[in-house]
Formats: structure tokens, C-alpha cells, sequence
């Protein structure tokens, strides 16, 4: 009466563990490398405006420290990608003091978005690096709310 089912089940095939499978620590360590080199981005791109723009903003940026923040950011995302540095794109020219305060606005929120990660990863030097990062543009998005 009713013909009999000729192909394997779709629950059957789904069990099959011919697909390899990332540890949970693995995927920490990828979504952390993820969140740093995104901060490594605007991080670099603040520092080209701090080079470069002749606006007050622009002037309040320290460009050493962001240097050095983003080399230490770059060997944290060295040290999670198993020796690789992440790429580094030439930021681009210019900033209006709108798109300044954007960009600390983003790194700010990387920077606490990496620190999450960090935490659920128990990962202390990357905790105290993406903390250090948040307190460093926390106190800007603070004066901009007081104003």
C-alpha cells in the first residue's frame, strides 16, 4: 500500500560527526580576536586623526598612548590567533570632531564588548588590557554627557 522510505533519515544524517567541532574555549578565543582586532581598527583610526586633523578634538587625543595601545591590542590578537598578526588597513584621512566623538563612542563599546569576552574566557591580561581601553575613553564620552 504505501511504498517503504528508500533514503536514510534526516535526523540520522544530522547525527553524524563528520564535521569537526570547535571547543568552547576556541570559540572564545576566536570571538575575543574578533572583538580586539575591530578595536585594533578604530584604535588605529584614532590615531591617524590625532596625526593628522587640526581640530581641539583632535589635539586632546594622545597619539603615543594610542600607538602603544594599539601594538599591545595587535600582540593580544597575535597571541590568540596563534602568532598571527591581524592586518592593519591605512585609516582613512580626516575627521570632523562629530566623527571623533563616534569613534571613541565605538571603542568605548569594543572595548567593553572584549572585556566581556575576556571574562567568560577567565583571559586576565586580556581583561586588563580591553579594561584599560574602556577607562581611556570613558572619560571623554563623560565630559561629552556633562556638557
Amino acid at each position: 500500500m504505501y511504498e517503504p522510505i528508500r533514503t536514510k533519515s534526516v535526523h540520522t544524517m544530522a547525527a553524524a560527526q563528520e564535521i569537526p567541532h570547535r571547543s568552547r574555549e576556541e570559540e572564545l578565543d576566536i570571538r575575543l580576536a574578533g572583538q580586539l582586532t575591530a578595536l585594533l581598527t578604530v584604535t588605529d583610526e584614532l590615531h591617524a586623526l590625532a596625526t593628522r586633523a587640526d581640530t581641539q578634538q583632535a589635539r586632546e587625543l594622545d597619539a603615543a598612548a594610542l600607538a602603544d595601545a594599539a601594538d599591545r591590542i595587535a600582540e593580544q590578537v597575535a597571541r590568540l590567533s596563534g602568532g598571527h598578526y591581524p592586518l592593519r588597513a591605512e585609516p582613512s584621512d580626516g575627521g570632523t570632531p562629530a566623527r571623533i566623538e563616534a569613534l571613541r563612542q565605538r571603542a568605548h563599546t569594543l572595548a567593553g564588548n572584549a572585556l566581556a569576552v575576556a571574562t567568560s574566557r577567565d583571559d586576565a591580561a586580556a581583561m586588563a588590557l580591553a579594561a584599560e581601553r574602556m577607562e581611556a575613553h570613558t572619560a571623554p564620552l563623560r565630559d561629552l554627557a556633562t556638557a
